[in-house]
């Protein structure tokens, strides 16, 4: 589902809004979500899952068309973890449709 969409999902579902307000709420959510984590907040959506910023420390990297090696220096980057009930939904549709049984849970 690309933003348009949802935006247009949104507004269906609300009709006494105007689309214009629900493009400003979407994007306002979106806006908030990334100042957060440039603050290096994280940002929990219970039920969905939970945004967060990791840190990966600098490294010797390769080129893959030349093949020399290149210096690729620490950065900060996004990571997002699915919560128990979004994993649970998505499970619960695969194992319906395929009629599976329920997957064992591995340890972490």
């Amino acid at each position: 589902m690309t933003k348009s969409e949802l935006i247009a999902k949104l507004a269906a579902l609300n009709p006494h809004l105007y689309q214009r307000d629900v493009e400003r709420i979407v994007a306002t959510i979106f806006d908030e979500i990334g100042v957060a984590l440039a603050r290096g907040d994280r940002v929990e959506l219970r039920g969905f899952g939970a945004f967060s910023v990791k840190q990966r420390e600098s490294r010797t990297g390769r080129n893959p068309r030349t093949g020399e090696t290149v210096a690729v220096s620490q950065k900060r980057v996004p990571y997002f973890k699915t919560g128990k009930d979004l994993r649970d939904r998505l499970n619960k549709s695969v194992q319906g449709a395929a009629g599976a049984p329920p997957a064992r849970k591995l340890a972490d």
